[in-house]
């Protein structure tokens, strides 16, 4: 039943309305880590680079756990509403999330002390192309999640980041062929002019064999220390993608092609590459109490994946 269908007008015409959660004795009894509801349609509000606020369309997991052994269950639109008036109103942060956490800990006063939320959607940020004056939109899956259980709050953020790997291995293989086919097209001179080297380079046939590469993703998760002083999603994309080097562009121009391929030249990387990297990157931000990432060569070589994983390895902390 819709909440608009829960109208006085409707309920004075039709008469009291059953209420089977509060009428209907509980056959079962026993306490729930978590009762609620998942993908829920809400809006979020952010903040652009030029400073306007704007509405991004997001999916919401909103959870209170139900420690009333003998409670029928939970009040799930009062979850819904508190969704709603909270970010229809509140610019997304991680005291926001504090405070829906609150207000879903408030509406089940009697019967839940955990709660749990987490809300994803794609973020857009303008990039800068590598070397030409272009500009252009690129959009990161991310999350924002907070949680309260035994007392205490945790707050986590979580994007996904798209880049290029370069196989170390590939252009090893391709540079041996390069160099078989310069010893047959040069064969018994035992010297070259500059100007014939770098003319033979020019050819097709001369660069007989490059890397394979394909596009990748490091996917992340991580706890912050305190909420208020935590890293931003956009950031949190930047030491991705400064870690890695090679981060997927937009709006390309030739110069911007060519400088991409100059920087996955000088970033080969096997997943084991990437992982690390991205470790000692995370390892670094002393805002992040938690972390754990992976690393996921989508092969163009082969028709399976290539992964890393790895966590901070704190006590209790976060596992892959």
């Amino acid at each position: 039943m819709s909440f608009s269908d829960r109208s006085p007008a409707r309920t004075a015409k039709r008469g009291a309305m059953p209420d089977i959660a509060h009428e209907s004795p509980t056959q079962l009894t026993g306490t729930l880590d978590k009762v609620g509801m998942s993908d829920i349609e809400v809006p979020v509000r952010l903040r652009d680079d030029s400073g306007q606020v704007m509405m991004v369309p997001a999916k919401a997991d909103a959870y209170v756990s139900l420690d009333d052994a003998k409670a029928k269950g939970i009040h799930m639109s009062r979850l819904f509403l508190s969704l709603q008036a909270i970010l229809g109103e509140e610019e997304l942060n991680l005291l926001v999330v504090r405070q829906i956490l609150a207000a879903f800990i408030g509406s089940h006063a009697t019967i839940s002390r955990s709660a749990a939320v987490r809300l994803s959607f794609d973020l857009l940020v303008r990039r800068k192309a590598l070397i030409s004056a272009n500009q252009s939109w690129r959009t990161y899956p991310v999350f924002v999640a907070g949680e309260i259980r035994d007392g205490k709050a945790h707050f986590r953020l979580g994007a996904q980041v798209a880049y290029s790997s370069t196989c170390p291995c590939s252009a090893a293989l391709a540079r041996q062929l390069i160099q078989e086919r310069f010893k047959a097209d040069f064969d018994g001179r035992p010297a070259v002019p500059t100007d014939e080297v770098a003319e033979w380079l020019l050819k097709d046939s001369s660069i007989c064999a490059t890397p394979h590469s394909q596009r990748s993703y490091a996917t992340l998760e991580v706890e912050v220390s305190d909420p208020a002083h935590a890293p931003t999603l956009v950031e949190l994309i930047d030491l991705v993608e400064q870690a890695l080097q090679t981060p997927v562009q937009a709006a390309v121009k030739r110069e911007d092609e060519q400088e991409f391929a100059r920087l996955n030249g000088l970033n080969l990387m096997f997943c084991e590459d990437a992982g690390r990297r991205l470790k000692a990157a995370l390892d670094s931000d002393r805002r992040l109490r938690d972390w754990k990432v992976e690393a996921r060569h989508v092969e163009s070589l082969h028709p399976h994946d290539a992964v890393s994983a790895v966590a901070k390895g704190i006590p209790g902390g976060m596992r892959v």
